[in-house]
Protein backbone atom coordinates (compact mmCIF):
# COMPACT_ATOMS: atom_id res chain seq x y z
CA UNK A 1 0.00 0.00 0.00
CA UNK A 2 1.37 2.99 -1.04
CA UNK A 3 2.29 5.87 1.90
CA UNK A 4 0.85 9.65 2.00
CA UNK A 5 3.89 10.80 -0.26
CA UNK A 6 3.41 8.60 -2.66
CA UNK A 7 -0.71 9.04 -2.89
CA UNK A 8 0.32 12.32 -3.12
CA UNK A 9 2.28 11.63 -5.80
CA UNK A 10 -0.07 9.66 -7.79
CA UNK A 11 -2.88 12.32 -6.87
CA UNK A 12 -0.34 14.87 -8.36
CA UNK A 13 -0.11 12.62 -11.63
CA UNK A 14 -3.47 12.76 -11.78
CA UNK A 15 -3.71 16.41 -12.46
CA UNK A 16 -5.54 16.60 -8.41
CA UNK A 17 -4.51 18.87 -5.81
CA UNK A 18 -3.73 17.35 -2.90
CA UNK A 19 -3.40 19.96 -0.81
CA UNK A 20 -5.76 19.56 2.66
CA UNK A 21 -6.78 16.21 1.77
CA UNK A 22 -7.00 13.77 4.04
CA UNK A 23 -6.07 10.36 2.87
CA UNK A 24 -9.74 8.76 2.62
CA UNK A 25 -10.63 11.83 0.55
CA UNK A 26 -7.49 12.02 -2.05
CA UNK A 27 -7.49 8.71 -2.15
CA UNK A 28 -11.35 8.83 -3.54
CA UNK A 29 -10.33 11.55 -5.70
CA UNK A 30 -7.98 9.59 -7.45
CA UNK A 31 -10.32 6.67 -7.80
CA UNK A 32 -13.10 9.21 -9.24
CA UNK A 33 -10.15 10.44 -11.85
CA UNK A 34 -9.31 6.83 -12.79
CA UNK A 35 -12.66 6.06 -13.81
CA UNK A 36 -13.56 3.79 -10.73
CA UNK A 37 -15.88 3.73 -7.41
CA UNK A 38 -15.06 6.44 -4.94
CA UNK A 39 -15.44 4.25 -1.95
CA UNK A 40 -12.15 3.84 -0.27
CA UNK A 41 -12.61 3.14 3.00
CA UNK A 42 -16.65 2.65 2.78
CA UNK A 43 -16.26 -1.52 2.69
CA UNK A 44 -18.05 -3.38 5.66
CA UNK A 45 -17.61 -6.83 7.09
CA UNK A 46 -14.40 -6.82 4.22
CA UNK A 47 -16.98 -7.00 1.44
CA UNK A 48 -16.06 -5.43 -2.05
CA UNK A 49 -16.23 -6.27 -5.36
CA UNK A 50 -13.43 -4.30 -6.62
CA UNK A 51 -10.50 -7.41 -6.41
CA UNK A 52 -8.23 -5.46 -8.43
CA UNK A 53 -8.34 -2.50 -6.53
CA UNK A 54 -4.72 -0.73 -5.61
CA UNK A 55 -6.38 0.40 -2.53
CA UNK A 56 -8.17 -2.67 -1.50
CA UNK A 57 -5.87 -4.08 1.44
CA UNK A 58 -5.65 -0.47 3.14
CA UNK A 59 -9.08 0.33 2.70
CA UNK A 60 -10.76 -2.93 4.65
CA UNK A 61 -8.12 -1.83 7.58
CA UNK A 62 -9.53 1.97 7.68
CA UNK A 63 -13.15 0.27 7.36
CA UNK A 64 -12.50 -1.04 10.34
CA UNK A 65 -11.03 1.27 11.86
CA UNK A 66 -13.80 3.57 11.22
CA UNK A 67 -16.75 0.93 12.40
CA UNK A 68 -14.73 1.15 15.62
CA UNK A 69 -15.10 4.78 16.23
Amino acid sequence: MPNMKEIRDIARQLGIRSTRMEKAELVRAIQRTEGNYDCYGTATEEECDQEECLWREDCFRDSVAEELR
